[in-house]
C-alpha cells in the first residue's frame, strides 16, 4: 500500500490508460479522482470495487474553469492533493495524414488539450500542493516524440512539448518540494487507440524493441505507481520511457 490515503487525480481517467492508472494508484491504497469529459462512472465503480474511495469530476482540461473546479472538488472531498497525473490528450480520435492534410482547426485542439491542459491542471493544483509541501505531478509524453513519427505530427510535436514542460516546471517547483517528471509510454493498445495503428504498423513496432511483445497497460502501470509514491521522493524533471526498449535516449 504504497500510495495510503494519498489523493490521486487522473485526467483522462474514464477510459484506456487513464482508467489503468487509477486502477492501479486505487490498488495502493490511494483515493481516486477521475477526470474526463467521457462519463466516469464505470471506472468509479471498478475503483470502488477495489475497496477504495473515489470521486468522478466532469473537466475539459482545456478549459481553466473546469481545471478549476476539478481541483476546488478535490479538495472539498478529500481536503488535499497529492498527486496530479496529467494524462488526458487527444490521440484515438486522430487520423494519420501527412502534415499539409491536417486541419488547423485539429492542431489548435491538439495543443489545447495535450499542452494547455498540463498547463492548467498544474496550475490549479499548485496552490495546495505548496501548503502542503510537498506534492507529485506526473506527465504523460510519448515515445512518438523520440522517434519523430510521421502522420501525427501535432500529436507527437505536443508531447515533445510535454517533455520540455515537465523539465521547466520541474526547476520551478523543487523550491515547494512538488516534483514533477514524465512517463513515455510505448503504443499501447487501449480504448479508441487501437484503431490508430495498423497490424503491420504493430508488428514492425514489436520488432524494433528490444524486448519483443506488444506493449500492455500493465507494463506501464508500476512506473506511474513507483513515481506517485515515497519511493522517488529525490527524482524530478525526468522522462522515463516505459516501451520494451523501443526507444533509447
Amino acid at each position: 500500500m504504497r500510495l495510503k490515503d494519498k489523493v490521486v487525480i487522473v485526467t483522462g481517467g474514464a477510459r484506456g490508460l487513464g482508467r489503468a492508472y487509477g486502477l492501479a494508484v486505487a490498488a495502493e491504497g490511494a483515493k481516486v479522482v477521475v477526470a474526463d469529459v467521457a462519463d466516469g462512472k464505470p471506472a468509479l465503480k471498478e475503483i470502488e470495487g477495489l475497496g477504495a474511495q473515489a470521486l468522478v469530476v466532469e473537466c475539459d482540461v482545456s478549459r481553466e474553469a473546469d481545471t478549476l473546479r476539478l481541483a476546488t472538488e478535490t479538495l472539498a472531498q478529500f481536503g488535499r492533493i497529492d498527486v496530479l497525473v496529467n494524462n488526458a490528450a487527444l490521440y484515438g480520435s486522430l487520423k494519420r495524414r501527412p502534415f499539409m492534410e491536417i486541419p488547423i482547426e485539429e492542431w489548435d485542439r491538439v495543443m489545447a488539450v495535450n499542452l494547455r491542459g498540463l498547463f492548467l491542471c498544474a496550475r490549479a493544483v499548485f496552490p495546495a500542493m505548496k501548503a502542503q509541501g510537498k506534492g507529485k505531478i506526473i506527465n504523460i509524453a510519448s515515445g512518438t516524440f523520440f522517434k519523430g513519427v510521421p502522420h501525427y505530427i501535432h500529436y507527437t510535436t505536443s508531447k515533445g512539448g510535454v517533455v520540455g514542460f515537465t523539465r521547466s516546471l520541474a526547476r520551478e517547483l523543487g523550491d515547494f518540494g512538488i516534483r514533477v517528471n514524465a512517463i513515455a509510454p510505448g503504443f499501447t493498445p487501449s480504448g479508441e487507440n487501437e484503431k490508430n495503428m495498423p497490424e503491420a504498423g504493430r508488428e514492425a513496432n514489436v520488432r524494433m524493441r528490444m524486448l519483443k511483445r506488444a506493449e500492455v497497460p500493465g507494463d506501464v502501470v508500476g512506473t506511474l505507481v513507483f513515481l506517485a509514491s515515497d519511493d522517488s521522493d529525490f527524482i524530478t524533471g525526468q522522462t522515463i520511457v516505459v516501451d520494451g526498449g523501443g526507444v533509447v535516449h
